[in-house]
C-alpha cells in the first residue's frame, strides 16, 4: 500500500529530538512493509525532504499571511501538492490528530479521492477553562473537530477514555491506543529496594500535565518520613515556575528538573524507578505510561488517559487534582512491595499486548478494509 501519515511534527530527521516516539515506532513498522509518506505541518522552520526509518517525510514549513483560514487553505494546498509531487495514487491518508492535521488530511482526501483515517491524540474534544486548555473552547476549534470526524472513514482513540467524548459523533470509533517499542524499554519488575525510593515523571512542564499538584502531593509524602527522590523530566514551558513552587514547598533538595533528555537516555531512569507518577488533568492516551509499564514500573495516576482502564490491576488511579489521593497512592505503594511488584507485572503485561507491532497490524488491517471498500 501507499501510505500518506499527516502528523504535526515529531518526526525530525535526527530520530532523537523533537520526536514522538510512538509514532517513529509506528512508522517505522509500516515502512517495513509499505510505501510511507510522513507530511509534517511544521516540524522546522522551512520546507524540506529527508529519508527517516524506511518512510519519507516532507516538512512543509511555516506558512506566511494573516488569518487563519488563509493559513489553512494555503497549508492544504500545498500539502496536496506535496503528495502529487510523490507520485500520487496514496491508498490512505492518516491524520494525527482531529485538529490541524486532521481537517488538512480529510480535505486533501475528499480532493484527491483518498479515505483518511483519524487519530484522537490530544485535547481536541475537551475544554479545560481553568487553564485555557482544548480544542472546544470556540465554534472555531468545535466545528473543526466536528467536520474532521464526521468526514473521515475511520476514526481512532487511543484509550477508552479519549473514547468517550468520540462516541457523541463516531459510534463507531476504534479503541487503539499508540503502542510502544517493548524492546527499548524492557526490564525485569523487580528494582533495587529503596530507600531511597524513586519517583519519575516523563513530560512537559505544563499546566496540564499539572505538576503543581505532584510537588504538593511530593511534600506530604516527605511529610510521611519517606526518603523519596522525584524527577521530572521534560521540556519546561512555564520558565520556572515550578522550580520556584518546589523551593517554597520545601521540597527543592527532593526534586530534580531535568528538562529535555533523548529517549535512550530517558530508558535509564525508567529502569531504575520505583514508581511513575501521573499528575495531568487530561490525557488522550499517556505514551509515558505505556513507556514505564513496558520497563516493569507500576503508575500511580490520575485518572486519565490509559490509567483509567489500567486500573486496578495494572495501576493505581486517583482523582486529577487532588495531591492528598496522589500522596496517599504513593505511600500505599512504596510500603507494599507485593502490590507494587504486580502492579508492574501487569502494566508491562498490558504495555507487550498492546506494543507497536500491535498498533502497526491494527491499522495495516484498517487500511486495507478501506481499500477494499
Amino acid at each position: 500500500m501507499r501510505i500518506a501519515m499527516v502528523v504535526p511534527g515529531g518526526v525530525d530527521r535526527s530520530g532523537r529530538v523533537r520526536v514522538i516516539p510512538v509514532l517513529l515506532a509506528l512508522i517505522e513498522r509500516l515502512a517495513r512493509r509499505h510505501q510511507v509518506l510522513v507530511v509534517a505541518l511544521q516540524q522546522q522552520p522551512e520546507w524540506c525532504r529527508y529519508p527517516l526509518l524506511g518512510a519519507t517525510v516532507i516538512n512543509m514549513g511555516e506558512v506566511e499571511g494573516r488569518g487563519r483560514v488563509f493559513r489553512w487553505i494555503s497549508r492544504l494546498w500545498r500539502m496536496i501538492g506535496a503528495l502529487q509531487s510523490e507520485g500520487g495514487g496514496f491508498d490512505i491518508i492518516h491524520g494525527f490528530w482531529a485538529r490541524g492535521p486532521g481537517s488538512l488530511a480529510v480535505a486533501a482526501g475528499r480532493v484527491l479521492g483518498v479515505p483518511v483515517v483519524i487519530s484522537i491524540g490530544g485535547g481536541e474534544l475537551v475544554w479545560l477553562p481553568e487553564i485555557g486548555y482544548g480544542g472546544h473552547g470556540n465554534w472555531v476549534g468545535r466545528a473543526e473537530a466536528f467536520l474532521t470526524l464526521r468526514m473521515a472513514k475511520t476514526v481512532s482513540a487511543g484509550s477508552r477514555y479519549a473514547r468517550g467524548p468520540c462516541l457523541h459523533r463516531r459510534r463507531d470509533t476504534l479503541w487503539l491506543p499508540l503502542g510502544v517499542e517493548v524492546a527499548t524499554f524492557d526490564a525485569p519488575v523487580e528494582r533495587s529496594p529503596g530507600p531511597p525510593w524513586r519517583l519519575l515523571q516523563v513530560a512537559s512542564l505544563n499546566f496540564v500535565k499539572n505538576q503543581a499538584t505532584l510537588l504538593q502531593a511530593m511534600r506530604l509524602v516527605l511529610k510521611a518520613n519517606m526518603d523519596v527522590r522525584l524527577d521530572c523530566i521534560g521540556v519546561d514551558t512555564l520558565g520556572n515556575r515550578l522550580q520556584h513552587t518546589a523551593a517554597d514547598l520545601g521540597i527543592a533538595s527532593s526534586v530534580r528538573f531535568l528538562d529535555f533528555i533523548p529517549l535512550d537516555a530517558v530508558v535509564p531512569f525508567y529502569r531504575r524507578a520505583h514508581l511513575f507518577v501521573q499528575s495531568s488533568l487530561h490525557e488522550a492516551m499517556g505514551a509515558a505510561v505505556l513507556e514505564a509499564a513496558a520497563a516493569g514500573v507500576p503508575t500511580v495516576g490520575t485518572a486519565v488517559g490509559l490509567v483509567a482502564e489500567m486500573a486496578p490491576e495494572a495501576a493505581l488511579a486517583v482523582p486529577a487534582r487532588d495531591p492528598e489521593a496522589l500522596a496517599a497512592g504513593i505511600l500505599t505503594l512504596l510500603s507494599n512491595e507485593q502490590k507494587r511488584t504486580c502492579l508492574g507485572r501487569a502494566a508491562q503485561h498490558f504495555a507487550r499486548t498492546y506494543d507497536a507491532d500491535w498498533t502497526a497490524a491494527q491499522f495495516e488491517a484498517v487500511y486495507a478494509k478501506l481499500r477494499k471498500g
